[in-house]
């Protein structure tokens, strides 16, 4: 009898346990139903049941049907955590000829030679797999490739493949545009009205600096595009124009990548946006000051990464990894810093974007490398599918939160 949640044979197939079992040729139909049946019972967690279905159709005359039976048999066998039997099998269906399961087989390897630390290795399979990809996977398979040349030293083409992951033959990334454009911005700013020129003032009208900073008092009065703008001006101080800047935008050189390489180029500016946004609502609800800066946009990405990188457990090259180990010990060390400026620095855009960015890493999976989890559930590398209704929800409920401390830094001013 079949288990419960295995769908029954297709009509005029009386018995697939006695196919199985039976010697000699099978009809394709019935081989059709043994794979389909191993698929099933893969699904629901019966691989033992899922290898001896698969194993009976391996050397059937049609390839198709052999590489999918040695696909299958390698897939069971990794779930029987014979993981050197399993990587025989997917080699075997590389040595047929091409049918559709020599892609997925290929991308299997790859899987496998990663687990095992064989980079080189696992970068030639993923080569193999991107000659066979549909237009659907090319994205994601660059940036697996991207991903194994940079953790090998291959610098150039890393970027290639990066940038190929991103749908653009352009080597810079949206992390690398929005350094240009801010240092870009912020310079034009400060040569216009240096802080020099307007003593007791405020900046003057018509400046970038007049239009762009975090003016709490035009805000309430309905210029909300400054709490993103602000992300774009500096310090006009001339003592500390050049440290302010170029500390943020060293930061942002290094996070920024990595968010986008981990989540993608999209999800990149959202999270520079929700979090440059709500790190700029907390400076109103908490400090209610002037201000300029892009430190609470970035200290959002810092909170992704922590706590993305530890919740869903992305796969990250060693330079990454080195980085994402030491994000903690920077959060403590900024903040301290931050406090003892006693109100220079605004610690309250700090920790806005801190904690907003804690909650995104937390509810948007990484879209655009492999976790943990994807590799477990998907020996051939596919990534595990996050629904975006649960993504909207946490990001509506950030913007709710943003609303509310609006509303709140409103009826105080």
């Amino acid at each position: 009898m079949d288990a419960p949640g295995i769908n029954p044979p297709p009509a005029g197939i009386a018995d697939l346990d006695a196919a199985r079992a039976s010697q000699g040729p099978l009809p394709a139909a019935v081989a059709h139903a043994l794979l389909d049946r191993g698929r099933e019972r893969l699904d629901v967690g019966e691989p033992q049941q899922a290898l001896a279905d698969f194993q009976r159709v391996v050397g059937h005359g049609d390839p198709a049907l052999t590489s999918e039976a040695w696909l299958g048999t390698g897939d069971a066998l990794y779930r029987l955590d014979a993981e050197g039997q399993a990587l025989r099998a997917w080699d075997a269906v590389t040595k047929l000829p091409e049918t559709p399961s020599t892609y997925r087989a290929w991308r299997s390897i790859a899987g496998a030679r990663v687990r095992a630390n064989e980079l080189a290795e696992a970068r030639d399979a993923y080569r193999e797999a991107d000659r066979r990809a549909p237009a659907a996977d090319k994205a994601e398979i660059a940036s697996r490739l991207g991903w194994l040349n940079k953790e090998l030293g291959n610098s150039g083409a890393a970027n290639r493949y990066f940038a190929r992951s991103r749908g653009s033959g352009l080597v810079i990334g949206a992390a690398l545009g929005v350094v240009a454009i801010t240092v870009l911005v912020s310079v034009v700013a400060f040569l216009q009205a240096p802080a020099t020129t307007w003593p007791d003032s405020g900046p003057p009208a018509g400046s970038l600096y007049a239009l762009l900073w975090l003016d709490p008092t035009l805000v309430v009065q309905g210029q909300v595009y400054r709490l993103l703008s602000v992300v774009l001006l500096h310090s006009p101080d001339p003592t500390f124009f050049l440290i302010h800047l170029g500390s943020n935008m060293y930061a942002l050189y290094l996070v920024g990548p990595i968010v986008e390489q981990i989540w993608g180029w999209r999800m990149f500016l959202t999270f520079y946006v929700l979090t440059g946004i709500a790190a700029s609502t907390a400076s109103l609800v908490f400090s209610a000051a002037p201000a300029v800066g892009a430190s609470g946009a970035i200290f959002g990405l810092i909170g992704i990464l922590f706590a993305g990188t530890r919740v869903h457990h992305p796969m990250l090259d060693r330079r990454t990894r080195a980085i994402v180990g030491q994000l903690g010990f920077l959060i403590l060390l900024n903040l301290g810093i931050g406090f003892a400026a006693g109100g220079f620095i605004d610690n309250a855009a700090h920790i806005g974007g801190l904690v907003s960015g804690i909650w995104l890493g937390l509810v948007v999976q990484p879209g655009k490398v492999p976790t943990l989890r994807s590799v477990w559930q998907h020996p051939g590398g596919q990534p595990t599918t996050q629904s975006p209704l649960l993504v909207a929800a946490g990001i509506l409920l950030l913007v709710a939160v943003i609303a509310l401390g609006l509303a709140f830094a409103g009826v105080q001013l």
